[in-house]
């Protein structure tokens, strides 16, 4: 299959990139590499979907299945007016490298459609998400791929869609959709499992780095569902002090630091974080750039680049975003010793509490919130250990020690099954 040129500041560049290096280090089999560089599957829809005003609009979608060697498809599905399918691509790929590190039998998947959900109704939203499913319909089941929320989806579109799909088929297929709400099966913990899984890597990483992070001070890029809940959670579990905070409205500062509830109050009451009592305005750069011991890209991918790699000053960075870090910015981080928790491992536990709903769903047994934290903390503390493991024997840093983790257990399993 002919391969277009990508740009080099995309993330499905940055995944085919990380993805060289590591097979490149392993002597991968030629075979498996270029099963690997692409998805097994991908499927693009056309929705059409009634307005509010009576009119139809058309909006276009995709699911792409990168590779299921392992286990069934999983991802989440994004509602965004710039979404793309290479970017939906390079999110399958990361699914597969997340869901090996972490070591649970799922492959990845990703879905996406380009919409502005700011813009829609309620009711609206709801006819979109039943026509995606229903375009869907074939291509997913719990067996085959189990989407999931991303960005500017929610537990109640998981709803819509999980009872979309069960309409279909005529009998309750809860499991085939995960981030649900509590009443339609959904996980006690999910909520928090993606910002709750980086904070154990963070204090597994303070621990390795001999940092007291009592009292240290901690920028966050994203101040969304996760981002949000890592400044609650670093504060509980870690004893951090949250100094500043963006979203798509800005950045602020404080340097004695926000109290979360506070500035979660601001930020539902008016819709961003700017403008909070105390706050200083500061520019995205001037975030990313800040002396502090941790930072976490929460947002978006690509924001820390070889422009400004050189100018970062945070010790330890944790990316609960997916490819905030570019490959070339990577490089210029390792030699500073700057110690990166990389995505594949740092915004994996959304994926393992997804996995824990999937078997809880399986077995109709549903398991108290202290079960999953549990659970997902053991999960999280071998994922890292495999990690270092990996580094050390490589002579590596982080992403590619995750890198070679994962792509040599998705080798085997294709291996076994005979594919190369």
């Amino acid at each position: 299959m002919e391969q277009n040129p990508l740009p080099e500041n995309g993330s499905y560049y940055t995944s085919q990139k990380q993805l060289e290096e590591a097979a490149a280090i392993i002597k991968l089999d030629p075979a498996a590499y270029e099963i690997l560089r692409r998805p097994l599957r991908e499927l693009h829809i056309t929705i059409p979907v009634k307005m509010d005003n009576g009119s139809t609009k058309i909006f276009d979608g995709f699911r792409v299945q990168h590779n299921d060697a392992r286990g069934p498809n999983k991802g989440g599905i994004r509602f965004h007016p710039e979404e793309t399918i290479d970017t939906v691509r390079a999110l399958a790929s990361w699914m597969t490298w997340k869901t090996a590190v972490m070591n649970i039998p799922l492959g990845g998947g990703k879905g996406g459609v380009i919409c502005n959900p700011k813009t829609m109704s309620t009711a609206e939203l709801e006819r979109l998400s039943r026509a995606y499913i229903r375009q869907l319909g074939s291509f997913l089941g719990p067996e085959k791929d189990i989407p999931a929320p991303d960005v500017y989806t929610s537990p109640k579109i998981m709803g819509w869609m999980a009872d979309e799909y069960s309409i279909m088929h005529g009998y309750n297929s809860f499991g085939v959709i995960t981030g649900k709400p509590l009443a339609l099966g959904g996980s006690a913990g999910r909520s928090d499992a993606t910002a709750r899984g980086g904070i154990y890597c963070v204090r597994e990483a303070a621990g390795r780095l001999g940092m007291n992070l009592v009292g240290a001070r901690t920028a966050i890029q994203g101040y969304g569902n996760v981002g949000s809940y890592a400044h609650k959670l670093a504060v509980e579990l870690l004893g951090m002090k949250v100094i500043a905070v963006s979203d798509s409205s800005g950045s602020i500062y404080n340097p004695d630091g926000f109290i979360y509830e506070s500035l979660m109050a601001h930020k539902i009451m008016t819709g961003a974080v700017k403008g909070f009592p105390g706050s200083a305005a500061i520019s995205d750069k001037e975030l990313l750039e800040l002396d502090v011991a941790v930072l976490f890209p929460a947002a978006l991918d690509s924001v820390i680049t070889e422009a400004n790699a050189a100018d970062i000053r945070a010790k330890i960075i944790a990316e609960l975003a997916n490819g905030p870090t570019t490959p070339g910015a990577d490089s210029i981080l390792y030699n500073k010793g700057v110690y990166i928790i990389p995505d594949l491992l740092c915004n994996a536990g959304g994926v393992t509490v997804s996995y824990f709903e999937m078997v809880q769903n399986s077995y109709g047994y549903y398991w108290e919130e202290e079960e999953v934290h549990h659970r997902l903390e053991q999960k999280m503390k071998t994922a890292f250990l495999a990690m270092q493991q990996s580094s050390h024997a490589y002579k590596v840093h982080n992403r590619l020690a995750a890198y070679i983790v994962a792509v040599k257990r998705v080798a085997e399993a294709m291996k076994l099954r005979g594919w190369c």
